[in-house]
């Protein structure tokens, strides 16, 4: 058989016999989106294998890539079929090619394929002050740090520290990490070892989502060289300091877990599958692989003169289902929150940990008890321990509702809905007012008068009037729905 080559020139056919579908080191990518360069198309090979060739067919938006070898072409294949990556946010696709080598008769287009493929291998072996040859090319590599820049967005399940170490860490050394919220986004900076792995962290994982249809990575890289970490705990570790304090945060667990993300890891190297999250049989009840399984919160550094089971029911409402909720009797700074399931208790956690409610700052963690117990008849309790497990105030009950993807930290940003036509401007100002908030702006949607903005003095007092405020009775059985927003007016 013929070992038949692709070339520049249109009108020139192969020839020799073609095996489609035959594992070859040289692989046909399609639906390339304008604009993209040579060097962003080498990226999509090299976390497997040197790559020797490039054949870009601008015009039809197609490339042809060739790897040293047969079996680094079928690693890129198999990581590539069910997750096909982006460029530029357009899906491509990648499949075997007809051609067992690539050789190009124009060379214009040989030289310019040289550079990209240069100029990758440079930063491949960590010269990164390589723009010079990606000039000609529209260069995609310039010089960059380790530290990376991560928003995830749509965040319904738990996204935890160590979540983001075992998928960044097989890139390369993971250094530091830190989780911040700004801006209403759950933020990640990120440092490895070396530059390399940054970059090949990032083309290969920008854009996909960690779980199915949620918990997207936007990544990008950080102005930052290096990063301080000065405690080790649930929102920042030092790898390298293994002497650091906890600081305010939670003590963390090993980094050293069992795969978290189930079978469902694709076995080669910097592999990010989408984790499946199935329905369990309760309605809106949704597990996660790789989630513990309590649901069970224990709550510390409550306000004992200010805290309510009702007040820990609607707070914590806004992350999941609260089936009941305990103030401890002897010490009633401390409760007890028992969410519909483990994602939903995980998911508070990383919101409402560290949350200023009523002068302190708060501290959520998982309980060692599988349940809350109900009193039982006879024993003093003094209303501590609540009961809302048929609570119609569940916001998450309907597995199709638009709640799922509106949950959002704290912020001092309050999304108001079901308002009544009667309700003015004035009328929902003096409401919150009279609550001790102080009103900073406010306004209507355009498209829904239904539904308003309003923004107050901190996070504080909107945490405050969400939970004083959510199912207030305007009459005739209108009641207000109150949520954190993204958005500030």
């Amino acid at each position: 058989m013929s070992n038949s080559t692709p070339t520049t020139d249109n009108e020139k056919k192969s020839k020799g016999d073609k095996l489609p579908g035959s594992p070859s080191r040289v692989l046909h990518i399609r639906h390339i989106p304008s604009g993209v360069s040579g060097a962003e198309v080498v990226s999509l090979g090299f976390p497997f294998g040197k790559v020797t060739n490039l054949l870009m067919l601008r015009g039809k938006g197609q490339a042809f890539l060739e790897m040293a070898s047969v079996d680094a072409a079928v690693s890129v294949v198999n990581y590539y079929t069910p997750a096909p990556p982006l460029l530029h946010n357009q899906p491509v696709y990648i499949q075997y090619s007809n051609y067992k080598e690539l050789r190009t008769n124009n060379q214009r287009h040989q030289a310019r394929s040289q550079a990209a493929l240069q100029g990758v291998n440079a930063v491949q072996h960590g010269n990164l002050g390589i723009t010079s040859p990606l000039a000609a090319e529209g260069g995609v590599l310039p010089s960059h740090g380790s530290v990376l820049r991560i928003v995830v967005e749509n965040v319904f399940y738990p996204v935890t520290l160590d979540i983001l170490y075992q998928i960044f860490s097989k890139f390369g050394f993971v250094l530091k990490i830190v989780m911040f919220h700004k801006n209403n986004q759950f933020q990640v900076l990120l440092q490895f070892a070396d530059a390399t792995n940054a970059y090949h962290a990032k083309m290969s994982l920008d854009g996909h989502s960690i779980y199915n249809g949620c918990c997207t990575l936007r990544i990008d890289f950080s102005k930052l060289t290096n990063l301080t970490v000065k405690y080790n705990n649930d929102k920042s570790r030092d790898f390298t300091r293994i002497d650091l304090p906890f600081g305010d945060g939670q003590r963390t667990i090993e980094t050293s877990l069992s795969t978290p993300f189930g079978p469902s890891v694709l076995p080669v190297p910097g592999a990010l599958g989408p984790l499946t999250v199935t329905t369990s049989a309760a309605p809106g009840h949704m597990n996660v692989p790789g989630v513990p399984g309590n649901s069970v919160l224990l709550v510390s550094n409550l306000n004992p003169e200010a805290i309510t089971p009702y007040g820990l029911f609607i707070l914590f409402g806004v992350y999941g289902d609260v089936h009941r909720v305990k103030i401890m009797f002897k010490k009633r700074g401390i409760a007890l929150v028992q969410m519909a399931d483990a994602s939903q208790a995980q998911l508070a956690i990383t919101y409402l940990n560290g949350q200023r409610l009523y002068g302190r700052v708060m501290h959520a963690t998982l309980s060692k008890y599988p349940t809350i117990q109900l009193p039982r008849e006879g024993q003093e309790d003094k209303g501590l321990t609540k009961d809302y497990s048929n609570s119609p105030l569940h916001r998450f009950k309907n597995p199709c509702s638009k709640n799922f993807q509106n949950i959002f930290p704290p912020s001092a940003t309050l999304h108001l809905s079901n308002i009544p036509n009667s309700v003015t401007v004035d009328d929902l100002k003096n409401l919150f007012t009279s609550k001790g908030s102080t009103v900073k702006g406010f306004r209507f949607f355009q498209s829904d008068c239904k539904m308003a903005l309003i923004q107050l003095g901190s996070v504080e007092e909107a945490v405050h009037a969400l939970i004083d405020l959510h199912n207030h009775d305007f009459g005739e059985n209108q009641h207000l729905k109150v949520s954190f927003s993204k958005s500030s007016i």
